[in-house]
């Protein structure tokens, strides 16, 4: 029977001291702010780290939330043997990461000055659409705002400028960085996956050993439905939404812009997504297709290949 050899409490710049004293061990954390930055420091002095998802643990935590009680549930949960673990990111993939965290707040700022630019704007009966060149168009209508009103509308106009200049930047390091990826070239010849979309698997997902299928990469992505099953009666419900967000919208957005394609080109087709058009709605039939996209990522990180369509007996 396992028990406790030494509960100790220390400061951050205690940190690593107290570990370049013991032997190589062990270490679990939870995956969280900093935990791959401790990750990669105890990996340099020896120490196995496996980090896990703080869901993954919470079931484990026995009673009240102390700092005590956490270590506990961690230490019983890093020796389960059907945890999964999280991957401890390079620096290179921490940086990469850190892009599109920046560009997906900075995109989120300009559609909250936009909306508000057209908002003022409305309440001296200039109405525009959505869209970042509908609301560009609007700082033509200043001239005809009183002159209180056009000092803090120019404002916001400068702001939304700024921060689109910004996201622009950001953008082209992005582009950069997928350059220089062979992985994410390679991720990108899958259709409806983009730059953005290949460079933040790349950094996040580089080894899917942990998954055991292509299933199970869908699924932690959030792309299978919920089962609610009792008493040998499965029930599936909506798709669960879990694991990584980001990703997941951007295997959306793709799979939407294939769909968009495919519908302006009003070709029929017997392939497929147009046998799934035919019969289903338009955003069920995106999220078949962004699970399917997914299963085919998963089979390219591990196979380490490229997409190669697939060629009709015809």
């Amino acid at each position: 029977m396992l028990s406790a050899v030494v509960r100790r409490q220390f400061r951050r710049s205690q940190f690593l001291s107290f570990f370049e004293q013991q032997p190589n061990c062990l270490i679990g954390m939870e995956a969280c702010s900093g935990a791959h930055h401790w990750g990669r420091r105890l990996r340099e002095m020896g120490h196995e780290v496996r980090l896990m998802p703080p869901s993954y643990v919470k079931p484990y935590v026995k009673r009240g939330k102390t700092d005590a009680a956490d270590a506990e549930a961690i230490c019983e949960a890093v020796t389960r043997p059907s945890m999964r673990f999280v991957p401890v990111k390079s620096e290179a993939e921490s940086a990469a990461l850190v892009l599109h965290r920046a560009r997906d707040f900075l995109v989120g700022q300009v559609t909250q000055t936009g909306n508000a630019i057209r908002a003022y704007m409305a309440e001296f009966g200039i109405v525009a659409a959505k869209g970042t060149k509908r609301v560009e168009a609007l700082a033509l209508e200043l001239d005809a705002l009183p002159d209180a009103a056009c000092l803090p509308l120019q404002a916001l106009f400068d702001q939304f400028a700024e921060t689109q200049a910004r996201i622009d930047r950001l953008t082209a390091e992005i582009e950069d960085v997928h350059r220089q990826s062979e992985m994410s070239r390679r991720l990108a010849s899958i259709p409806g996956v983009g730059v953005l979309t290949a460079t933040a698997i790349a950094a996040t997902t580089p080894d899917v050993s942990n998954f055991g299928s292509a299933r199970d990469y869908a699924a932690w992505l959030g792309l299978t439905p919920k089962q609610h099953s009792t008493g040998g009666k499965p029930r599936s419900g909506g798709i669960s939404k879990m694991g990584n967000r980001y990703i997941r919208r951007l295997l959306y957005l793709g799979a939407m812009a294939q769909i968009m394609v495919r519908r302006r080109s009003r070709r029929p087709g017997t392939d497929w997504l147009s046998r799934k058009l035919a019969t289903k709605e338009t955003k069920v039939v995106a999220i078949a297709l962004a699970n399917r996209m997914a299963r085919t990522i998963f089979a390219l990180l591990r196979d380490g290949t490229s997409y190669r369509p697939r060629v009709s007996a015809a």
